[in-house]
Order: structure tokens, then sequence, then C-alpha cells
């Protein structure tokens, strides 16, 4: 969009300038009455060309680079920005009922989100039809494991697939699997963080916490 923005400007500048070199040639378009600048163009005309440059290049530089406000647009920190979001909206909902939200719930399972993205352990083992991961942590890792993976595996039957976990001393077992081979080759390729990326219950999700309106895992 920025550069067919960009081609048009350049070509209406070469238009203008075709018609001012063409009124600069004519009579009647030279002298006191018809101020030039160097180069035979008409003042007006020049001033003209001039602002149309700037608003072109104004145009390109917000396609290429976004806004021109001066005024940073990214959050900072990725869990800052998901607890901003939903603070937002629910300004804006007039519904929301502010002695059930709870951010706190929903800042506790973002920690729980950073622990197992980063910190957990992964033992991935293939089955005929799916994988098997024992994922394991400790101290405040362990906690969110024993959290999420549970809670995920039951999204995880909403795609199709067949997912159970069973609670070890240092984490969870894992086991999703599936009847369908091209889904087989699909799991294994996406491991254990692919898996528990799956699904469009996240945000959503998030959301309804915030609003106090589920428990917090």
């Amino acid at each position: 969009m920025a550069s067919l923005l960009w081609k048009a400007g350049l070509a209406s500048l070469a238009v203008i300038a075709a018609t001012a070199y063409a009124v600069a040639q004519m009579p009647g378009h030279s002298g006191m009455d018809n101020p030039m600048v160097p180069g035979g163009m008409p003042v007006q005309m020049h001033e003209r060309m001039m602002k149309m440059m700037q608003d072109c290049m104004m145009q390109g530089h917000r396609g290429m680079h976004g806004s021109t406000t001066g005024q940073p647009t990214m959050a900072g920190q990725a869990a800052f920005g998901a607890i901003q979001e939903v603070v937002q909206i629910l300004e804006a909902d007039p519904t929301t009922d502010w002695t059930k939200v709870n951010i706190a719930a929903l800042r506790e399972h973002l920690i729980d989100m950073n622990e197992v993205t980063l910190y957990a352990a992964a033992a991935e083992r293939a089955l005929d039809n799916g994988v098997e991961i024992l994922v394991s942590g400790e101290g405040r890792t362990l906690q969110a494991i024993k959290r999420m993976v549970p809670a995920h595996a039951r999204e995880l039957a909403k795609l199709g697939w067949n997912a159970s976990t069973d609670d070890l001393p240092n984490g969870v077992r894992l086991t999703v699997t599936t009847s369908d081979p091209k889904q087989v080759s699909k799991l294994k390729a996406l491991g254990f963080m692919g898996i528990m990326a799956e699904g469009a219950h996240h945000q959503p999700h998030h959301l309804v916490m915030a609003k106090g309106e589920f428990p917090m895992h």
C-alpha cells in the first residue's frame, strides 16, 4: 500500500512538473506579474510542487514506519501488554462489573504461562498414533505445569485429538493421540510447546478470567 501511494505521488509530481514547464514557456508568464524561481518555473507552481512532494514523502513514511505521532505503540513487555489490552476492553464495556474483576488472577496465569513456556522441561516420545510428553519442573514452574497442562488437555479434545494427563511427582505426563495419520505427523512436528499453543481459547480465557467469571488455572 505504501509503495502504491508513493508511486501515485511521483506520477502526480511528474504531471505537475510537465504542466509547469509548458506554462513557463508560454508568453505572459514572466516578469514582475509572474515571478519565477531559478529554472523558469512560476513561484506559485513551485510552491505547489514542494507542498505535494512533502505530502507524498509523509505518506510514504507513514506507510513504511507506522505512526508519526512520536509516541511509542508497544507496551514493552508481553505480559504487561496482555493485561493492558484486557483492562482497555473492560473499561470500554459499560456492563463490566468492577466488583468481580480480578486482574491479579490474570497476572498469576500469565506468570504460569511464562514458567511453562521458558522453564519447563519436556521429554517427548513418539508413539505410532501421537506423542507422549513428560513435562517436569521445580518450584513455581512445577506449580504452573500442574495447573496448565491438564487444563489444556481438555481443550485439545475440542480439536479432535485424544488427550490425557497423568500426575507425576515432578510434573505431568501429557499423551496426545489421533487416528488420522496426517494428524500424527502434525503432533510430532508441533511437540510440547506447539501443542500447548493450539486452539483459539487463550485470549477469550484471559478476558473471562479477568472478569472474575472463571477459576484460575
